[in-house]
């Protein structure tokens, strides 16, 4: 185990070997810890959280800052190993850190705002009563992790749950486990008095079943929808709360003023950038007869532009997964089978591309994919984009509604306000207007999504909230007139008291 405690406790024997997506080579061996090893990580990490929990907030700050400063001074290191594991550019890693850097900052500096203790109306039924909500944590958080974006997506729970008041257990992907590791080690040299604040396990499926089931008082899930109702079932179990963010199919609505420009743009960023392995990224793209076309021809030629493979000059990495690749082909083969267009690439040119060094995908554009293909309902986690035409906004949105997923999406159009007004009809957890993935670089926003999106929040003051337990607090300033909790109020005061509390609420 990784973490601010790394007394005795003996390494398992098994290992496992992490190697670069990009090229094969290893890039670090890494122990399987078991049922007794994370047991021991969520007893350490108990004791942590009660001094921890009874820090001052500002005290709790100061520490979570400590760590930003050092997460900052060493992000090149971080983003190296980020790199190393992903195959991403080393670009797209350091934004992946400066992202997880804002977000850090967010909720080191506004815990305290959001969950201390705040007074409440008692109402005239309880006016006697002083009453307050405070937001508690909950004591040790259970973060099972996603290998797309390593860093900055469990840092939405491990981040938000410290500065709540809490200690995390972290189960890392096991094709990323070098970079929880690292974030664990660094916490530890931040803020080496509250040894067990954070830990890192490693491991694949089966230590993530050993977290869930190992006591801890939130488990907090990025992964696919299959995986999460595997460990909900555990969870449930022990009546473990769950927190689960599972992808997305994300639309974009492209309205007949829309600049094309700028959305061919997002398009192409949002849809292949991490080679599209981004869950609020772009998968279907909703345009407007009147623009259809010249969008599609703006997309090409920008999504032609792009390289891709292990060459200096590439602006995305390989398929971190490469059994993903079979998926991307078979969304592609059963979209031309069902009647789509290939704009760019089809699913002979996955193949070609991703029989070299690493599974790098080419990018691929549809056009008129029918919208039950695997290509519109599934998601597809590639440099895939689909590009639908419709009749009107209302149909745009009908079709992105359509989806079991309901992540994220966004809309194109010149008048800001209307876009706005597309955005509160669709049915996704967060919207960009004008632009892709805009909410992620706001921490005060929460993130999250509906159906087989999962559920909950991180990020904002919902995140924050989402690692407490409220407690609802009464004190009695002075007796009421009439007391109708006690049996020794006669029956005519209280027989008064319920006609009057009847007149007002009618009369109200």
């Amino acid at each position: 185990m990784t973490g601010t405690d790394q007394d005795a406790a003996p390494r398992p024997a098994d290992t496992f070997t992490v190697r670069s997506p990009a090229t094969g080579d290893p890039v670090g061996e890494h122990p399987v810890h078991g049922p007794e090893e994370v047991a021991r990580a969520v007893e350490r990490a108990r004791t942590a959280a009660a001094g921890w929990a009874a820090l001052p907030a500002a005290h709790r700050r100061a520490h979570l800052l400590r760590w930003k400063h050092t997460l900052a001074s060493s992000l090149d290191t971080v983003a190296g190993t980020i790199a190393a594991e992903t195959g991403k550019p080393h670009g797209d890693a350091v934004l992946e850190v400066v992202l997880t850097l804002e977000h850090l900052n967010w909720a080191a500096r506004n815990a305290d705002r959001v969950l201390r203790r705040r007074r409440v109306r008692s109402g005239l039924l309880a006016a006697n009563q002083r009453s307050s909500v405070v937001h508690r944590p909950l004591g040790v958080i259970g973060v099972i992790g996603p290998w797309n974006y390593p860093l900055y997506t469990p840092m939405g729970s491990i981040g938000y749950a410290l500065a709540a008041g809490n200690a995390v257990v972290f189960k890392p992907s096991e094709h990323t486990p070098g970079t929880g590791v690292l974030l664990a080690e660094l916490l530890a040299s931040a803020v080496p008095e509250h040894a067990g604040l954070l830990t890192t396990v490693t491991g694949a499926a089966a230590t993530g079943e050993a977290l869930a089931r190992s006591g801890v008082d939130k488990v907090a899930f990025t992964g696919s929808p299959g995986t999460a109702r595997k460990v909900m079932a555990v969870c449930a179990r022990s009546l473990t709360p769950f927190l689960a963010e599972c992808g997305g199919k994300d639309a974009t609505i492209v309205t007949a003023d829309a600049d094309l420009d700028a959305a061919a743009d997002a398009v192409v960023w949002g849809a292949m950038s991490n080679a599209g392995q981004t869950c609020a990224g772009v998968e279907r793209v909703y345009a407007v007869r009147e623009v259809h076309a010249p969008l599609c021809r703006k997309v090409v030629e920008r999504a032609g532009a792009l390289r891709a493979g292990p060459v200096p000059d590439a602006v995305y990495g390989p398929m971190t997964m490469p059994a993903q690749t079979a998926v991307v082909r078979r969304h592609v083969e059963q979209a031309l089978a069902d009647g789509a267009r290939a704009l760019l690439g089809d699913a002979a040119s996955i193949s070609a591309s991703a029989s070299a060094s690493g599974a790098f995908v080419t990018p691929v554009v549809l056009a008129d994919v029918p919208e039950d293909s695997p290509a519109m309902t599934e998601e597809t986690f590639g440099p895939v984009v689909a590009i639908n035409v419709v009749e009107s906004t209302d149909e745009a949105v009908r079709r992105a509604n359509a989806s079991p997923y309901a992540l994220a999406a966004s809309v194109f159009c010149r008048d800001r306000r209307a876009g706005a007004a597309i955005a509160a009809r669709l049915r996704a957890g967060a919207v960009s207007v004008n632009s892709v993935l805009g909410f992620a670089g706001v921490p005060a926003l929460p993130f999250g999504g509906s159906g087989e999106s999962g559920f909950g929040r991180i990020h904002g003051a919902d995140g924050l909230r989402a690692f407490t337990a409220p407690q609802s607090v009464t004190v009695q300033r002075f007796a009421p007139p009439v007391n109708l909790t006690s049996f020794s109020t006669p029956a005519a005061a209280r027989e008064r008291a319920v006609a009057a509390a009847k007149w007002l609420h009618l009369h109200r």
